[in-house]
């Protein structure tokens, strides 16, 4: 099973958190998910599916650990880094 990445530019370069529909159904994007791609555009996450309501329509998923594109610098890193997060941090 392939791990799914997902970038800012796939996603639209979205500005705002919420809840976005895509082809592979509903993601949630926090503002914590779009500070991380304002600081390293290039970033990609792991796409996670999250259990949907039987109220919902489609698939849900969340982003989840993120790889810093090879190319982008952090001023105060200067190196690449993957950061993970724990489920309660990606909660809204």
């Amino acid at each position: 099973m392939a791990i799914e990445k997902i970038t800012w530019d796939r996603v639209g370069r979205v500005t705002e958190p919420g809840r976005y529909m895509y082809t592979f159904g509903w993601l949630t994007i926090t503002a914590g998910d779009l500070d991380i791609w304002q600081r390293y555009p290039g970033a990609a996450f792991t796409l996670l599916a999250q259990p949907s309501s039987d109220d919902s329509i489609g698939d849900e998923f969340h982003l989840g650990a993120f790889d810093i594109s090879p190319h982008a610098h952090s001023p105060a890193h200067g190196s690449t880094y993957t950061e993970f997060f724990s489920d309660e941090q990606l909660a809204h």
